[in-house]
């Protein structure tokens, strides 16, 4: 166990100017999600924008993280370091217009689901555009996010957008952003297919009798259990689970039942599915 005493996080005027200036357009919950992750680390405050037009959302965004907020962009991001998109893909174009004559010399993250590098190159004049595909478990400090960089995001840029994700999870880096379409189907829509087995699992502890609670806890448990013994593993998920297969057990039985049903070969279907309609957003946005 390291023992080398760790210093307080730099605070004050000279910590605040030292801190880049991220201006997030959208106050959603991925938005929210980053930025509170940023100031519960040490971001200042004080070098935050967001723009929010939805008053209800405004006024959430202000009180919880005390950031500045405003209800539409333009000269408000003149000067900001970072730029942060996080609308929904069908009003990024109208929301941006507003922006782009004062954010050329930003860096920009996006994401935003659907929209490609290029048409966010285009709308906000700036080439140092990076894509992020994050997922719902961001929102607890346990998502994982694919990112893809143009070319001219430098090492340097990829180190700040990676500090700005830090406090979400992991993250990814993939070579060509069409691989982030199989990064949405895989890990940003995976957490819906997790809570889909899960309904099924709690569903079958229901009609063998036990509890609501019980079936919960037990299903929560199984996956999380499961999750973190593969995590900790160097073998393969197949090698794992054919150690607790025994031929003629209970899991064999639970095991051919879904080999019988197709079950393998249609959650294959389902992710490559969410792969071509990411594909398809792409196109239908601008790509």
């Amino acid at each position: 166990m390291n023992s080398t005493p760790q210093s307080a996080p730099a605070s004050g005027p000279s910590a605040a100017s030292a801190a880049p200036l991220l201006a997030f357009v959208g106050g959603g919950n991925m938005a929210s999600a980053i930025l509170g992750g940023l100031i519960n680390a040490g971001h200042p405050a004080s070098r935050v924008l967001v723009v929010e037009p939805a008053s209800a959302q405004a006024d959430i965004v202000r009180e919880k993280f005390a950031v500045r907020v405003e209800a539409a962009g333009g000269a408000a991001l003149a000067g900001a370091d970072i730029v942060v998109w996080a609308v929904k893909p069908q009003v990024f174009a109208e929301a941006a217009a507003p922006c782009a004559a004062f954010v050329g010399g930003a860096l920009h993250l996006s994401v935003m689901a659907g929209i490609r590098s290029d048409t966010v190159a285009r709308a906000t004049g700036s080439e140092r555009v990076v894509r992020a595909m994050p997922n719902t478990p961001a929102l607890i400090g346990e998502g994982i996010a694919g990112l893809f960089a143009r070319a001219a995001v430098t090492a340097d840029d990829r180190a700040a957008i990676e500090r700005v994700l830090a406090p979400t999870g992991q993250t990814l880096w993939v070579a060509q952003e069409s691989d982030l379409d199989a990064v949405t189907a895989l890990s940003g829509s995976g957490p819906a297919y997790v809570f889909f087995f899960l309904e099924a699992m709690m569903q079958a502890a229901a009609e063998m009798g036990l509890s609501a609670g019980q079936g919960r806890r037990l299903a929560l448990a199984t996956f999380s259990g499961a999750t973190s013994l593969a995590h900790a593993s160097d073998e393969s998920p197949e090698t794992l689970r054919s150690r607790v297969t025994s031929k003629g057990g209970t899991t064999h039985a639970a095991i051919a039942a879904m080999d019988a049903a197709g079950v393998k070969p249609a959650i294959v279907a389902a992710v490559r599915a969410a792969q071509a309609r990411a594909k398809e957003l792409g196109d239908e946005f601008g790509g």
